[in-house]
């Protein structure tokens, strides 16, 4: 069979092509390829277009540079008080370096996770159940940092650790329902007493405060009411000075005298009636039948001396 210059041609042209596809590769960005050269580590291809040998160069890894999640399966771990728990949780990686994440471990994502699975059950043992859940931010430090330090030999680099989820056994969750129910009761029992005191309080205090507000009143009023008697007393003192002022000058005008007797008598006269209305026992002067004689009397009382007062005024 007889090869044409056009078979021979189109297989050099399939050859030309793979030759090209084999001798360029073009990296996605945020992934690195690794590329050995007959069996041995040669380079790390970077993203964008690279040139490699065909037939001598092989890509033999390819790595995302991405930040990764990593489910960790759940496991059961038992706490310091002999208490199981179910915990679950995620954690996040990224490769650094693509050399040491090809050849430092077999299978980094399985060691890790297994790394993972045996620091949290170490964690958790030396911790009491309620501490488990207070200490979450702990834990998951805890974690992180000793996987990290063997994943740097693997050319991982561990971000984060998070426990998804905390599962005690069914008597344990009851038991701690039971409690926190129990809690809030108690708090608002507290919470109801701390009412009551503080009704207490508020009432024993507007108690308080009306009272003095009451005595201060009574005080004001009292204080008020000796003011208008000392006023009283002293505007009467006043308007009798005025009266006996007023009858002393009348008394020394012309014809004063005469008057002031002529009342006197009139007074002395009326006083004995009156007497002799209100009183059982009748009293009478004894020269009641002369009354020229009694109204001399009463006029002998008006010629007596004059009091300093009238003396005065």
């Amino acid at each position: 069979m007889e090869i044409t210059f056009g078979t021979v041609a189109l297989v050099i042209l399939i050859v030309a092509l793979v030759f090209v596809f084999k001798t360029i590769n073009v990296v996605p960005q945020q992934h690195a390829w690794v590329v050995e050269r007959l069996g041995k580590y040669h380079a790390t291809l970077a993203p964008g277009l690279n040139i490699v040998v065909p037939f001598v160069d092989r890509i033999a890894y390819k790595h995302v540079l991405k930040e990764i999640p990593l489910d960790v399966p759940s496991q059961v771990c038992i706490t310091k008080d002999n208490t199981q728990l179910q915990v679950d949780g995620i954690l996040y990686f990224q490769v650094t370096d693509p050399m040491r994440a090809s050849y430092g471990s077999s299978n980094y994502i399985a060691a890790i996770t297994q790394l993972a699975q045996t620091t949290l059950r170490s964690v958790i043992g030396r911790m009491e159940l309620d501490k488990t859940f207070e200490e979450r931010d702990h834990i998951n430090t805890t974690v992180v940092n000793a996987i990290d330090e063997s994943a740097a030999n693997w050319g991982v680099k561990v971000l984060r650790y998070e426990i998804k989820d905390l599962t005690p056994p069914a008597e344990i969750l009851h038991a701690m329902q039971a409690q926190i129910t129990a809690e809030r009761g108690k708090r608002a029992l507290i919470a109801a007493s701390e009412g009551r005191k503080q009704e207490q309080i508020n009432i024993a205090t507007g108690e308080r405060e009306a009272a003095i507000a009451r005595s201060e009143g009574e005080k004001q009023a009292a204080i008020n009411r000796a003011q208008g008697e000392a006023t009283a007393i002293v505007a009467i003192a006043e308007a009798t000075a005025n009266a006996l002022r007023q009858v002393g000058s009348a008394i020394e005008q012309p014809g004063g005298g005469e008057a002031m007797n002529l009342k006197v008598a009139e007074q002395y006269v009326d006083a004995f009636r009156q007497l002799a209305k209100t009183n059982n026992t009748l009293i009478v002067p004894a020269n009641l039948g002369d009354m020229s004689s009694l109204i001399a009397t009463a006029m002998q009382v008006v010629k007596a001396p004059k009091s300093p007062l009238v003396k005065g005024t």
